[in-house]
């Protein structure tokens, strides 16, 4: 079988899909070649009208599912033909799917992820691997977040404590000890909030750089109000997502405070909760950690960075480039790697990271 493996990952910010073609021939994967998609607008609002409660939600959601599928399946089709390679040299397809529901703590605790696998292999006649969370899920797992079963293998380094910090439309950290079991979870909010703020406020997709939270101020009293969430003080395994920070959450706290807010101000005051909640969560689990290496989208948001660097004085925040991997590809060469791992019938989770029972093979094989 083929050493290369393709990757397919969109998270909770909704933004698009990321395809990596990853080699695992060598000890460290290596990037072969990569490719993002942006979602159209309206394509966009149909997806995220499928993570709240909506009339006629079974309709909508087999439509959504075929269509993101035909999407997936051109997505991995662009990214052979840019690489070069044939449909032959790959092995398979990991893809996440769209998460439109994520509820491990309901009373039959669930997630659903999006984007028929069926239509992958029948357009691109490549065995696909999707449906990687419920196999933890039914072993009493958070179901998230995977990454830190991968992120070892890029990171960890025998001599010193590093934290893994991924910071997307929701922020997870994984921490690689050398003297300890893997650990990590969902910190709260990364780019979530910032996100549908500005686009409430300004009607743009994110915060290019942190310029617009740069010329706020931080509100100590809507700071306080944000952070007055039971999420944090829980511990973990925990796993979050749009279903509680979302924009109504916001609209809450802002309501509560009584006050009118400059828009800048609220962008900054989003920023400096997203950098303490991430800080106030490394300090507590891995007060001894080195290196915090970032990855995601949030790792552009020069602005957020230097608030993190503040929170965390005695750690240094780097981009995962300084380790070797490009940080915008580190998820979905991730979901090639898990892929890989169910096809060799391996483990995928952590319990230590996930709270399941024992390691799973995860996903569902659709072969070609």
């Amino acid at each position: 079988m083929s050493d290369f493996y393709i990757g397919l990952m969109s998270g909770t910010s909704l933004d698009g899909v990321s395809a990596a073609i990853v080699d695992f021939s060598n000890e460290k994967p290596r990037l072969v070649e990569t490719y993002h998609e942006a979602y159209l607008p309206d394509f966009r609002q149909r997806l995220l009208a499928l993570t709240f409660p909506g009339e006629n939600e079974i309709e909508r959601l087999g439509l959504v599912d075929r269509e993101l599928g035909e999407k997936l399946a051109e997505i991995v089709l662009k990214l052979i033909a840019k690489s070069g390679l044939t449909i032959r040299a790959i092995a398979a397809v990991g893809s996440h799917g769209q998460a439109i529901r994520h509820r491990p703590d309901a009373a039959y605790p669930f997630t659903l992820q999006i984007g028929d696998p069926n239509t992958i292999v029948s357009k691109t006649g490549l065995t696909t691997v999707a449906d990687f969370r419920r196999a933890d899920i039914a072993l009493g797992g958070q179901g998230a977040p995977l990454t830190p079963a991968f992120h070892p293998i890029l990171f960890a380094n025998p001599k010193e404590v590093r934290v893994v910090l991924n910071i997307g439309g929701i922020a997870n950290i994984t921490v690689l000890d050398p003297e300890n079991v893997v650990k990590g979870f969902d910190t709260g909010p990364g780019n979530r909030l910032l996100d549908d703020w500005i686009e409430h406020a300004l009607h743009q997709s994110f915060d290019k750089d942190g310029s617009f939270a740069r010329k706020g101020r931080v509100d100590e009293a809507l700071l306080k109000l944000l952070l007055d969430e039971p999420y944090f003080s829980q511990n973990f395994p925990k796993s979050t997502g749009r279903e509680l920070f979302n924009f109504s959450w916001l609209q809450k706290k802002l309501k509560k405070s009584d006050r009118v807010f400059a828009s800048e101000d609220v962008q900054a005051t989003l920023v400096a909760f997203t950098a303490k909640t991430i800080a106030a969560a490394i300090e507590t689990v891995a007060p001894k950690t080195t290196n915090v290496i970032v990855c995601g989208g949030g790792v552009h948001n020069t602005f957020l960075l230097e608030q993190l660097s503040e929170n965390l004085k005695s750690q240094k925040v780097k981009s995962a480039a300084h380790f070797g991997f490009d940080p915008d590809w580190v998820e979905a060469a991730a979901f090639a790697w898990l892929a890989k791992q169910t096809l060799e019938n391996k483990p995928g989770n952590l319990p230590s990271v996930t709270g399941a029972k024992r390691p799973a093979v995860l996903g569902g094989v659709w072969r070609a």
